[in-house]
């Protein structure tokens, strides 16, 4: 899809000297399109053209100046989601016209959805290198656009001009943090992510203003962190592992009450439920003993970090299908 693109932007074909086509794909990487944010992103750098950020030592100049401890790259969140809209831009553009709608009228209203997805990628270690020592472990975090909608007066129902048709694939899904880190060492992936999750509140009380088919276009950003597995999930709220009593990311639900009563059952978990939940575990205000305290924040040990939407998981589906 990328050199497709790069063919259909430029009008050339790609058999060229390497260093044209290096140039061409910037266009496509993150930090190359103007952009701006009404109000402005709070608590986030107004540096646009970043290139690629290394986790440890701050910002680099270059794609390839790769610092050999680095254990953690990735996109600014924003610029990042520019990019992928100007990828879509001739889809947008397809999308209006196919609606009829007066591309010169609709330049505000637009709102994304993203879908959100982060998880292990197992073993990467080197097998006979002789690089820097890095955990043999990796995470990536990624995102897809789900669908982009146009609403025209308050009044109207959205009309949706893009809908993603394989929102599974690798051509949809766009990296935007790749982490040496092992998914269950909460810390580090609280350290490397925090900054991400800071990017992504901040977009949400601000409206992007970028240039799709020759004219000034706003949009609002929905996100979805429906691409977690059990396991992340867990880990991003703080939970115990999936062998815990508690077996729901959901509710409070033990092993032994799932297994008496399948049908009374409703979410009860919130983000900000597990966040009290983690400083009563964390001060421990009754004086209690262990099995106590545990008792009474159900399984949150640690601190949450990513607010995840509570959409129907495994357990609770499963009570469903029993309950049918």
């Amino acid at each position: 899809k990328m050199y497709r693109t790069v063919k259909a932007t430029s009008g050339r074909q790609i058999f060229q000297p390497l260093h044209t086509l290096r140039n061409a794909e910037k266009e496509l990487l993150p930090g190359f399109h103007q952009f701006e944010w009404q109000p402005a992103l709070k608590n986030v750098s107004s540096s646009w053209d970043v290139g690629i950020i290394d986790g440890l030592s701050g910002w680099t100049s270059s794609v390839d100046d790769i610092p050999a401890e680095t254990i953690s790259r990735r996109f600014r969140y924003d610029v990042a989601l520019v990019s992928a809209l100007k990828d879509l831009e001739e889809d947008i553009m397809d999308g209006l016209r196919e609606r009829g709608l007066d591309d010169s009228a609709c330049t505000s209203g637009f709102t994304v959805v993203i879908k959100e997805s982060c998880d292990g990628m197992g073993d990467v270690s080197e097998k006979h290198g002789s690089g820097p020592a890095v955990p043999e472990k990796a995470v990536r975090f990624s995102f897809t656009i789900m669908s982009i909608n146009i609403r025209l007066d308050e009044e109207e129902d959205a009309i949706t001009i893009f809908q993603e048709q394989k929102p599974n694939s690798e051509l949809s899904c766009r990296p935007l943090c790749l982490m040496f880190v092992d998914e269950s060492d909460h810390e580090t992936l609280t350290g490397i992510l925090g900054p991400v999750v800071a990017e992504r509140k901040a977009m949400l009380e601000s409206r992007l203003i970028l240039t799709i088919g020759g004219m000034q276009r706003s949009f609002r950003f929905f996100f979805r962190g429906t691409g977690y597995d059990e396991k992340m999930v867990r880990e991003l709220e703080g939970l115990e592992a999936s062998g815990s009593t508690y077996v729901c990311t959901l509710c409070d639900s033990t092993r032994a009450e799932a297994s008496e009563n399948m049908v009374l059952h409703s979410i009860t978990r919130s983000h900000g439920e597990n966040l009290e939940r983690y400083e009563i575990w964390r001060t421990n205000p009754f004086s209690e003993s262990a099995d106590e305290l545990r008792d009474r924040v159900k399984g949150v040990s640690a601190k949450p970090f990513m607010e995840t939407q509570p959409t129907l998981d495994a357990l609770h589906c499963d009570i469903g299908n029993a309950t049918e």
